[in-house]
């Protein structure tokens, strides 16, 4: 089985944040997006990982590249690097890929989390994972036949078809299939809002009465702007804490300060007359003084004081000194 992530996009509606790291790098409960990702659906699909190949973009650098394959290796996989420099669609991110599509793949796009406990159903020559949602018309969506079988992907529809959202995760029988179908896509120009799609491949596949499924998630998580990025952190928090996960570091300093689980707490952490959690995620290296900190996402080494913060996300290296409660402040900046 093989992984592929198509990840080049920077993850603008996350700015400042994604300014300096690709949105599939920001930590979720202490742990990058697409760290998790992969991991979790290697999991689910309880079969030996071939390869995990990282569609990226070239400005990501080396030392991202290194992390990447350092995720595949820690699932005694191998690690592929391409790139997609121009943002010209799913579809052609896939097929930037092209060398590593054959056989049995997941194809993962790398700004999403799921949980889910599930079975491949081996019969089908696809199936496209999705999750029941309260306003489909903000979504693509499947139309499913009696037997149960998509028929049909439709998106943001403007009359009820169904409440299937598609998710961005699809397994593939054999996605050479899949690479077969996109090649023509992009030979013959078959472009929808300025991109090449996915979904053109798989229309073309279903038309020739491939047999597509649907495979539904028990939570799906985004991580598409600020204000669902923080929610989501706070769900794995509460996933990981019920599942017993030890989220607090043993090397944590903490003086007249108290924690209210589940909160991931990085190593060197500092804690000084403050109150952290529920719902927080403190990385490597951040002191906290005379603050109060709930359902907040910080990365490593940030300075708060004098804080009372609620739904902010700070980043790397940051210093906030001030009364503002719901804040996203990127790396480096300063506000005191």
């Amino acid at each position: 089985m093989k992984i592929i992530v198509p990840m080049a996009g920077r993850g603008s509606r996350l700015r400042p944040h994604t300014l300096t790291i690709p949105k599939p790098l920001i930590p979720i409960a202490g742990k990058p997006i697409v760290h998790r990702l992969v991991e979790d659906i290697a999991a689910v699909l309880n079969q030996d990982i071939e390869e995990v190949a990282f569609i990226i973009h070239e400005s990501f650098g080396k030392k991202v590249e290194e992390e990447l394959i350092a995720i595949a290796q820690k699932l005694g996989a191998k690690g592929t690097i391409y790139y997609q420099n121009e943002a010209l669609g799913t579809g052609h991110a896939i097929m930037c890929a092209k060398d590593s599509l054959s056989g049995p793949a997941v194809i993962a796009y790398a700004d999403t989390l799921i949980r889910a406990d599930f079975d491949l159903d081996q019969t089908a020559d696809s199936v496209i994972w999705v999750k029941q949602v309260d306003q489909p018309e903000a979504f693509g969506v499947i139309n499913l036949n009696d037997k149960n079988q998509i028929v049909e992907l439709v998106e943001k529809p403007k009359e009820f078809v169904s409440d299937l959202a598609v998710i961005g995760i699809y397994y593939f029988k054999d996605v050479a299939v899949l690479k077969n179908e996109l090649q023509l896509v992009l030979d013959n120009n078959i472009i929808h809002g300025g991109e090449y799609q996915i979904n053109d491949g798989i229309k073309q596949m279903m038309a020739k009465g491939m047999i597509f499924v649907p495979g539904k998630v028990d939570e799906w998580m985004d991580c598409g702007n600020k204000d669902v990025t923080v929610d989501t952190n706070s769900r794995m928090l509460n996933f990981l804490y019920q599942d017993g996960v030890n989220l607090i570091s043993n090397n944590v300093k903490s003086e007249n300060s108290t924690i209210i689980s589940p909160c991931y707490i990085a190593e060197d952490v500092v804690l000084i007359n403050a109150t952290v959690g529920p719902n927080v995620s403190l990385g490597r290296g951040t002191h906290i003084v005379n603050s109060t900190i709930k359902n907040s996402l910080v990365q490593t080494h940030a300075h708060i004081k004098n804080a009372k913060l609620d739904n902010a996300m700070i980043g790397n290296h940051a210093s906030f000194d001030g009364d503002f409660t719901s804040i996203s402040i990127g790396d480096y900046s300063i506000l005191e």
